[in-house]
């Protein structure tokens, strides 16, 4: 890896709050390209305009979920969710508006990418015989 690619990738890292294995990858074997992509993202994500960065960061973790995203990707979006400050339950709330929309299949798949990054536990049956 050149040592612009590697700077490159570090200062994305910086700026987001991760990096995928995409990035990694493209940043290696095709910089121009990693180059071009990251540059549409910063302008309709990282870059300040309208809407701040917990409204994207709300928007991107109900548009991944939708789109059925990888869990690792949905969950990279989670964390940085948390870290700009938002709770739990508002980033639930924001994956919740996927179920009419989505399906049930997409929402599950983002309640269980969130429900690992936050350590959400759910309650067990309690059948007892009378």
């Amino acid at each position: 890896m050149t040592t612009e690619a590697q700077k490159y990738i570090n200062d994305m890292a910086s700026k987001r709050g991760y990096v995928l294995d995409y990035h990694k990858v493209l940043a290696q074997h095709d910089f121009p390209v990693m180059q071009a992509a990251n540059h549409v993202v910063a302008a309709a994500y990282l870059d300040q305009r309208t809407l701040d960065r917990t409204t994207k960061e709300l928007l991107f973790i109900l548009s991944l979920t939708v789109m059925r995203a990888p869990k690792a990707h949905i969950q990279s979006h989670i964390k940085v969710a948390l870290e700009l400050g938002l709770s739990a339950t508002e980033i639930l709330e924001a994956i919740e508006i996927a179920l009419p929309e989505a399906g049930i299949v997409a929402f599950q798949g983002g309640v269980e990418a969130w429900s690992e990054v936050v350590g959400a536990e759910g309650l067990e049956p309690d059948i007892t015989e009378d």
